[in-house]
């Protein structure tokens, strides 16, 4: 027996306050196991929706009708009778050229015609002369024909300066533009004091009635607009006004700095409302034009390159991945073309944190999760 040993012998308190320490440990409570995280997570109810996530367009709305309008004669422009905006009537004057040059034109037109005449009735005398000395024999037959050529030859001269003096008229009244039909001055490239040459586009007038909206479309989005059934148009401004569109024209070739086609969308049952320039939308609704279910972009994921999606069952509130089948996209939503069927719960936010079967709580639902 050890020195310690005979110390505990021979004390016998410490023997006891040894064993009373040893069964207060030995009836402890076991340390609790390890709690579950339970992670919370954003999610949604899939809704299936008979279309698709459509597309929105911008752009402006126009006048059906526009006519570029200019001079029909070049000239110094002399007086400008209206200003941008300005509403006009068909025939209303809109500009004015100095009419000094055409009239000036006008004059020599009628000199020339009066010397035509002139010629025209000194062939004919002469003609008239000569064939009373061929019928005395004091003239040939080669002179009078060539008399009655003189005349026809006078006679077509005649005809040209008068046709060249009633152009001269005509020019003297292309010296004032005017309206060539109801609507509104939408540009003005010309100014007083400027000289313009004959064709050269001055104005630009809206014309009254038919509006529509021009938009550009990216070339991905071409067949979408052609096979959608129906177009809806709203304003900026008055964005709870929506019309009717359709598509009129369609550019056939794309522009060679944006690479987007333009598209004319027609506004049908338009309105005062609806005032020039203004910013306008265009959406194409059901554009793929079959069910599908319309998620955010945050609750996709991928894995091995394929996306999934984190699916919670309802009775143990577990996730599981499910591979989708993605359809068309557009600002922060996606279709949903296979794989998903409308009334399961999809996470949305914090999908890069899940693993299969972890437990979740739905933080909260977006709003609009259900069409």
């Amino acid at each position: 027996m050890d020195d310690d040993q005979k110390e505990l012998a021979m004390n016998p308190p410490t023997v006891l306050a040894l064993l009373g320490a040893a069964l207060l440990a030995g009836c402890a409570p076991k340390e609790e196991a390890a709690h579950e995280e339970i992670r919370p997570v954003r999610s949604v109810v899939a809704g299936e929706s008979s279309g698709s996530v459509g597309a929105t367009y911008s752009g402006q709305v126009q006048s059906r009708y526009e006519s570029k309008l200019g001079f029909q004669a070049s000239g110094r422009i002399v007086a400008r009778l209206v200003e941008i905006g300005t509403h006009v009537r068909r025939g209303q004057p809109l500009m004015r050229l100095d009419p000094a040059q055409e009239a000036l034109q006008v004059v020599a037109a009628a000199a020339s015609v009066d010397a035509a005449r002139s010629r025209v009735a000194q062939n004919r005398v002469d003609l008239q002369r000569t064939e009373q000395l061929l019928a005395r024999q004091f003239a040939s037959q080669a002179e009078v024909d060539q008399q009655r050529l003189a005349l026809a030859e006078s006679e077509s001269q005649l005809r040209s300066s008068l046709a060249q003096q009633q152009l001269r008229v005509n020019q003297r009244g292309y010296t004032e533009l005017v309206a060539d039909r109801d609507g509104v001055v939408a540009s003005i490239s010309a100014e007083s004091g400027q000289v313009v040459s004959a064709g050269q586009q001055v104005i630009t007038l809206a014309a009254d009635g038919e509006r529509e909206v021009l938009v550009s479309v990216p070339e991905s989005r071409i067949d979408e607009l052609r096979r959608a059934k129906r177009l809806e148009v709203t304003l900026w401004a008055r964005p709870g006004q929506r019309y009717e569109g359709s598509l009129r024209e369609l550019a056939p070739d794309a522009d060679s700095v944006t690479r987007t086609y333009a598209a004319r969308i027609a506004v049908k049952r338009a309105d005062a409302a609806l005032v020039l320039g203004m910013t306008a939308s265009v959406f194409v609704p059901d554009v793929e034009g079959r069910s599908a279910i319309r998620l955010p972009l945050s609750a996709i994921h991928h894995q091995d390159g394929k996306p999934m999606v984190w699916v919670v069952d309802a009775a143990s509130a577990r996730v599981a991945a499910r591979p989708v089948e993605l359809g068309s996209a557009q600002n922060d939503s996606v279709l949903i073309a296979g794989g998903l069927e409308g009334g399961e719960t999809v996470v949305t936010a914090g999908v890069h944190m899940l693993h299969a079967g972890q437990k979740v709580k739905a933080a909260a639902s977006a709003p609009g999760a259900q069409p």
